[in-house]
C-alpha cells in the first residue's frame, strides 16, 4: 500500500445518499470531530480501494453549489476551492447525485468539473428513478460529462465494489489535465480571468472566476489581496451578473446533456407512492393528529419495550451486591467498591434500554423521511413564535442531547431565528434527563394500563416532554420581542422520499449512542459518585469518630437491636458528612418546593450532567442504608425526620418539572459560548431557565399539595 493515502472528497447535494454511501464504504472505521476552527460536523473514514491503494474520505458537508451561504456549506467550498490551509487538499473528489432529480444534482457537478478537479460521479436513488419512470444513459452521460459514473445502491450495498475499482482506476491518473469544459468559463470575464491566472497560474479558468467573487475568503496575502481587488476595479467586474450568466448557461448545457442521456416520463402521469402519503401525512388536520399519535408510541414504547430488561438489570446489580457484601471484609475500600463504585455503576447501566429504544426508534423516524415532514408540518406555528420550520429538526435533535442539537442550528440562515433556537434547544427534554425521569416516575406513578396497552406511566412521560416543548415555544414567543435584529426569513425544504427503515442502521446507532453514553456520562458519574462516597463517609473534626465509638458501645449494650443501631449510625454520619453538611445549608432554598437536603446535592452535583443525579442519589442512599435493596425500593422508604414520606406525589411531580426546565448541563452553556462568540447569552440562557424552573416547580408543589 502507498506510505500516504490517497484523499477522496465525498460530495453532494443534501438527500442524495451521501452519508449511506459513506457509510457503505467505510463501515465502522470513521471517526467524527470538527473542521478546524468552526463547529461543522468532520467525518473521515479509511477504505482500501486495492492491494496496492489505500484511502481516506472526506465526508464534506452537503450543498447544492459552489456558491455558499451556511458555514457548513462554505467547509465544503473552501475544501474544493483548497483555501483551507488546515485541510488536505483532494487528490479526488466523489460525487453523489440523485439519478431520480438529476438536473439539480448536475449543476453541482459541473462546477466541480469546470475546478479540473478529478471526478467520479456516484448515481444513487436509481430505484427510486425506476419507479418514476426515468431511464438513464450511463456510457453517454459519461462520455458526455467525461468522467467515470457508476450505478450504486449504498441502501443495499450494491454497486460499492465496482465503485472502489473504479476509484483505483481514477486515482491512478490524478495528474492528468481536464481539457473538456463544461462552459466556457473565460467569455464570462476574459480579461479579469486572464489577469488572475497571471497572479495564480494552478487556478482553471472557473476557479479564477471564484478568487474574483470571494478572494477575501480566502488565506491569501495583503499584497495579492490588494491585486485582486484591483482587477476588479480595472475590469468592473460585477459578481451578481457573473454568477447569474454563469448559472443559465450552465442549466442551457445541463438541459442539452439531460435530452440526450435522459428519458423522462410525462410530468402529468399518475403520483408517485410517496406523494399520495404526503396528501395523509401532510394533511393539515390529519397530519397534525398523525404526528401526535407517532410522539405518544414513541414514549410508551421507551417504557413498555424497556421494563423487562431494566428489571434484569436491576437484578443483577443486587445480587451483586448481595455477593460482595457478604465475602467482603468490613473495610472502608469495601465500602468503596459497594456503595461508591457499584452503586455509580448501577446508576448508569439500569437506564441504557431506555436511551438505546430512544435513539432507535428516532433513528426509524429520520430514515423513513418522516422527520422531514415534522418541520414542513410545523413551520407556520414555528413562525407565530419567531421561529420557522428549520428550527424543529435541532428541537427534535435535542430530545438526545442539546450539544450536537445547537451546533446543527448552522443550517438556520436567519440570525434572529438560529439565536432563539440556541436559546430555547435545551428545554427540550435530552436523553440525560430520561434517567430522573424514569426513577422518578416509577416512584408515585402507578404502573397501570388503560385499555390494555396505554401506560399510564407512559402518559407521564409524554406529558413531561410536551412541556419542555410548549415553554420552549412560550418562552421563544416572547423573546422575539427583545432580539432586535431584522432579517427576511425564508424556509426552503426538500421533502426525502418515504423508504422502509434500515433496522441495522438502527441497531448500529442504538449499539453507538449507549457506548457514547456509558464513556461520557458513564465516566462523569462514576468520578462524581466516588467524590461523593468521600464527602458521604468523612466529615470535619472527629465527630463521625464519635459516632462510630458510640455505635459500639450501643451494641455492646442492645446486641438486639443492632440492626436497628447501625442504620441510626448511617443516618448520623451521613448527615455528619461533608456532603451532609453541604447538603443542609441549601436545604432552606429547596424546601418551598418539596426536596430535602440529599435531593439538593442531587441538584448540584447535576449541573455537571443532568444524569449524575441518579448516581448521586444511589450513592448517597447507600452510604446511609447498606441493604442491599434497589435504588428505587430505598428512595421508596425515604423518610423526613418527621416520619413522613420524602418523595410523595407533589415533591415528585414538583422535582420532574424542575428537570424539565433547569438548565444543568455545563457542556451545553460551554458549546453555546462557542456558537454565539459570547458569553451574554449563556448567562442569560442560565438565569431565565434557574428562575423558570424554580417558580414553575414551586407552582406544581403548591397545587398538587
Amino acid at each position: 500500500m502507498k506510505n500516504t493515502p490517497l484523499h477522496i472528497a465525498l460530495v453532494g447535494n443534501p438527500n442524495s445518499g451521501k452519508t449511506s454511501l459513506f457509510n457503505a464504504l467505510t463501515g465502522l472505521n470513521q471517526q467524527v470531530g470538527n473542521f478546524p476552527g468552526v463547529t461543522v460536523d468532520k467525518k473521515t473514514g479509511f477504505i482500501s480501494l486495492d492491494e496496492d491503494t489505500k484511502a481516506e474520505l472526506t465526508d464534506l458537508p452537503g450543498t447544492y453549489s459552489l456558491y455558499p451561504r451556511r458555514a457548513d456549506e462554505w467547509v465544503a467550498y473552501k475544501v474544493l476551492m483548497n483555501a483551507d490551509p488546515e485541510e488536505v487538499k483532494p487528490d479526488l473528489v466523489l460525487l453523489v447525485a440523485d439519478a431520480s432529480n438529476l438536473k439539480r444534482n448536475l449543476l453541482f457537478c459541473s462546477q466541480i468539473l469546470d475546478l479540473k478537479i478529478p471526478v467520479v460521479l456516484a448515481l444513487t436513488m436509481n430505484d427510486l428513478a425506476e419507479k418514476k419512470g426515468i431511464k438513464i444513459d450511463i456510457n453517454g452521460l459519461a462520455t458526455d460529462l467525461g468522467v467515470p459514473v457508476v450505478l450504486v445502491n449504498p441502501r443495499k450495498s450494491k454497486g460499492i465494489t465496482e465503485l472502489k475499482k473504479v476509484l483505483a482506476r481514477a486515482s491512478k491518473n490524478t495528474n492528468k489535465k481536464f481539457q473538456r469544459n463544461f462552459i466556457d468559463s473565460e467569455k464570462l470575464a476574459p480579461k479579469a480571468i486572464q489577469e488572475v491566472q497571471q497572479l495564480f497560474p494552478q487556478l482553471s479558468d472557473y476557479a479564477a472566476i471564484h478568487y474574483l467573487i470571494n478572494h477575501e475568503n480566502f488565506p491569501l496575502t495583503v499584497n495579492e489581496q490588494e491585486a485582486v481587488e484591483q482587477i476588479e476595479i480595472d475590469n468592473s467586474f460585477n459578481p451578481t451578473k457573473t454568477q447569474a450568466e454563469e448559472i443559465m448557461q450552465r442549466y442551457q448545457r445541463i438541459k442539452t446533456t439531460m435530452g440526450q442521456n435522459v428519458v423522462e416520463p410525462d410530468p402529468l402521469e399518475k403520483k408517485l407512492f410517496t406523494e399520495k402519503l404526503d396528501n395523509i401525512l401532510l394533511h393539515r388536520t390529519w397530519g397534525y393528529l398523525i404526528l401526535i399519535a407517532v410522539l405518544f408510541l414513541l414514549f410508551q414504547s421507551i417504557f413498555w419495550l424497556a421494563q423487562f430488561p431494566m428489571d434484569g438489570i436491576e437484578w443483577g446489580f443486587k445480587q451483586i451486591g448481595s455477593l460482595l457484601n457478604s465475602n467482603l471484609p468490613v473495610t472502608w475500600w469495601s465500602d468503596l467498591i459497594v456503595n461508591g463504585l457499584l452503586a455509580g455503576l448501577s446508576g448508569i447501566m439500569v437506564f441504557i434500554p431506555q436511551i438505546m429504544i430512544l435513539f432507535g426508534l428516532i433513528t426509524l423516524l429520520e430514515d423513513t423521511g418522516y422527520m422531514a415532514r415534522i418541520s414542513f408540518l410545523t413551520d407556520k406555528l414555528m413562525r407565530k413564535v419567531g421561529l420557522n420550520g428549520k428550527s424543529v429538526m435541532p428541537m427534535i435533535s435535542g430530545f438526545a442531547c442539546a450539544v450536537p442539537a445547537i451546533m446543527s442550528t448552522r443550517n438556520i440562515e436567519n440570525k434572529k431565528e438560529r439565536l432563539l433556537t440556541i436559546l430555547i434547544t435545551p428545554l427540550m427534554s435530552c436523553s440525560a434527563r430520561l434517567p430522573v425521569y424514569t426513577i422518578l416516575i416509577s416512584l408515585v406513578i402507578d404502573n397501570k394500563f388503560y385499555f390494555g396497552f396505554l401506560s399510564l406511566q407512559g402518559l407521564v412521560m409524554m406529558g413531561l416532554y410536551l412541556l419542555g416543548t410548549v415553554m420552549a415555544l412560550l418562552v421563544s414567543f416572547i423573546a422575539k420581542w427583545f432580539i432586535q435584529i431584522k432579517e427576511k426569513s425564508f424556509f426552503i425544504l426538500e421533502l426525502p422520499v418515504y423508504r422502509s427503515p434500515r433496522w441495522k442502521n438502527a441497531g448500529i446507532t442504538m449499539i453507538e449512542k449507549a457506548k457514547i453514553f456509558i464513556h461520557d456520562a458513564g465516566r462523569i458519574i462514576i468520578t462524581i459518585s466516588l467524590l461523593l462516597w468521600f464527602l458521604s463517609s468523612f466529615g470535619p473534626g472527629n465527630k463521625i469518630e464519635q459516632l462510630k465509638v458510640q455505635l459500639e458501645k450501643n451494641i455492646q449494650q442492645y446486641p438486639e437491636q443492632k440492626s436497628i443501631l447501625r442504620k441510626e449510625f448511617s443516618s448520623e454520619k451521613l448527615q455528619s458528612s461533608y456532603a451532609g453538611i453541604l447538603g443542609k445549608a441549601i436545604e432552606p432554598a429547596i424546601k418551598p418546593l418539596g426536596y430535602d437536603w440529599k435531593i439538593g446535592i442531587a441538584i448540584v452535583t447535576s449541573f455537571a450532567a443532568r444524569e449524575v443525579f441518579v448516581g448521586t442519589m444511589a450513592t448517597l442512599y447507600s452510604v446511609e442504608d447498606e441493604n442491599n435493596s434497589s435504588l428505587r425500593e430505598k428512595l421508596q422508604s425515604a423518610k423526613h425526620p418527621d416520619g413522613s414520606k420524602v418523595y410523595t406525589l407533589p415533591a415528585a411531580l414538583s422535582l420532574m418539572v424542575f428537570y424539565v426546565l433547569a438548565m444543568q448541563c455545563m457542556s451545553t452553556l460551554a458549546v453555546v459560548k462557542r456558537e454565539t462568540k459570547s458569553w451574554k447569552w449563556p448567562i442569560i440562557q442560565f438565569i431565565y431557565m434557574t428562575i423558570l424552573a424554580y417558580s414553575m416547580s414551586w407552582i406544581v408543589y403548591q397545587i398538587a399539595s
